[in-house]
């Protein structure tokens, strides 16, 4: 079996992308020298009354860099759909094009149908209005939908853990040297110095990034507004002893922290079951604040609805952390929890440790945005007029003063799942918390970088999955600003 080449048959786009790079690098530098140097370009009036850019030199800088720009994406989509074609004919870009098809089938459908719904789809219709928050959008639904499919196995070409004789750090296209009957030929991306496919490792990665970043900012987002919601609207010394606590948190180093945290003397002690059992139960009282607050005068409504939504939720918040039956279980002591049989999901002790963490960490800063924003939304009128409607201090905070700071929020929140992703990354590249076999790119990058000198591809996938990722949510963030701003 013949190694397999980057582009194989569809080398011939090579010098035709090159060429649209190069254009590409080109304009942008000229546009930024001509930004600093040329005057603004001349503005005409169109015959229904709009503006448009005048022809000069930076008018026409600006067509050749859209221009350029617009060439490169046209190459990247026909290495693509050349590549779904072809599969392995078209090399290395083909064959991992040809395992992509459910991610790209799954953006194509989610693209079409929000573009056709835009209007009707309220803030994240109006993201479709803008380039930036579009580039982004897919840039971080191309990893969703990567580690989604890479857990169902739609994607991924070998185990991730399983170890191959022979393939020790093989460069991209290397084939098997025996392949068993339906196994897969190649290591698409190589092999890293324990024989495991990077591929698959960098597939499955995306899937423990996938899991853990967001449901650990939305829980440090929970506690934030939680806790910061009073802390702003009541002032006094609730907001004085709630400030100095996220204060001593911030003080203190991020990475100390994770090291005291993830000790293996620290976790026997059961510290994190304790921090999980304190943080994870903020969303529940943030639900049934929530609802209390919105249908207070329709109690026989209210008290079913409360019940069923709280039970359900408290049943979650103790699967969460009931591990094996119990919710702390050390050599010198336990506490039950949650039975075995009603247990819904066990989340492994490395992860549960990392989450908790990043939960911690983030909590503080999420605290003092939301109480700055409190701060000034409390001095609107509409505020007022709520307060002499004689409605309740946590309505007021929920159904006045949070939907009005709606888009700071969620602006903070795609930047705070990108700063979470990035600390997930960091961890892993100091081995804490995750188990060292895990597949997470953090890891992957700290292996991959002992022979960085020698060997470039254990380390460059994981690494350029993690800047795209982050790259993707801070273009989402100034998307959802730039539409924010526009109600």
């Amino acid at each position: 079996m013949e190694p397999l080449t980057w582009t194989g048959s569809i080398a011939f786009l090579n010098p035709l992308l090159m060429i649209a790079i190069a254009a590409l690098l080109v304009s942008v530098v000229i546009w930024i020298v001509g930004s600093i140097v040329l005057p603004e370009a001349p503005m005409n009036v169109n015959m229904d009354g709009t503006l448009s850019s005048g022809s000069g030199i930076r008018g026409m800088t600006q067509k050749a860099l859209r221009y350029s720009f617009a060439a490169c994406v046209a190459l990247a989509v026909a290495y693509i759909v050349l590549g779904v074609v072809m599969g392995t004919g078209a090399g290395i870009i083909g064959a991992i094009s040809q395992q992509f098809l459910p991610v790209w089938l799954s953006l194509i459908i989610l693209y079409a149908m929000s573009i056709a719904f835009k209007r009707r789809l309220g803030l994240y219709g109006k993201l479709f209005d803008s380039p930036i928050g579009m580039i982004g959008f897919g840039l971080v639904m191309f990893w969703v939908f990567t580690g989604v499919f890479g857990a169902l196995d739609l994607i991924v070409t070998h185990d991730p853990l399983s170890q191959v004789s022979g393939m020790k750090n093989k460069v991209p296209g290397t084939p098997l040297p025996s392949p068993e009957d339906g196994e897969y030929t190649w290591y698409l991306l190589g092999g890293d110095n324990l024989a495991r496919d990077v591929f698959s490792r960098m597939v499955k990665g995306a899937w423990i990034v996938v899991q853990i970043a967001p449901l650990a900012t939305l829980f440090a987002f929970m506690v934030g507004i939680t806790l910061g919601l009073p802390a702003g609207y009541y002032g006094g010394r609730l907001d004085t002893f709630l400030s100095f606590l996220a204060n001593l948190i911030l003080a203190f180093p991020v990475i100390l922290l994770f090291y005291l945290l993830v000790t293996p003397e620290i976790v026997a002690t059961g510290v994190p079951n304790y921090m999980a059992a304190v943080l994870f139960i903020f969303p529940i009282l943030f639900i049934g604040v929530l609802l209390n607050s919105r249908y207070y005068t329709r109690p026989n409504f209210r008290t079913p609805l409360l019940i069923g939504v709280l039970g359900i939720a408290i049943w979650f918040y103790l699967s969460l952390i009931s591990t094996g039956g119990y919710i702390i279980n050390t050599d010198s002591y336990s506490i039950w929890g949650l039975p075995t049989y009603l247990d819904l999901f066990d989340i492994p002790g490395g992860i549960l440790v990392v989450f908790v963490s990043v939960v911690f960490v983030n909590s503080p800063t999420v605290f003092r945005i939301v109480r700055g924003l409190a701060l000034d939304i409390k001095t609107r009128d509409y505020v007022a007029a709520a307060q002499t409607r004689g409605e309740g201090p946590w309505y007021i905070m929920l159904w006045e003063i949070l939907p009005n700071a709606r888009g700071p929020l969620i602006v903070d929140f795609c930047l705070r799942i990108g700063y979470t992703t990035i600390l997930l990354g960091t961890l892993g590249f100091f081995g804490l918390g995750l188990p060292p076999e895990s597949p997470d790119w953090g890891s992957t990058i700290n292996e991959g970088r002992k022979l960085l000198s020698i060997y470039l591809h254990p380390a460059l996938p994981p690494a350029l999955a993690l800047l795209s990722l982050v790259l993707g949510l801070n273009l989402l963030a100034d998307g959802l600003r730039e539409e924010s701003l526009k109600d």
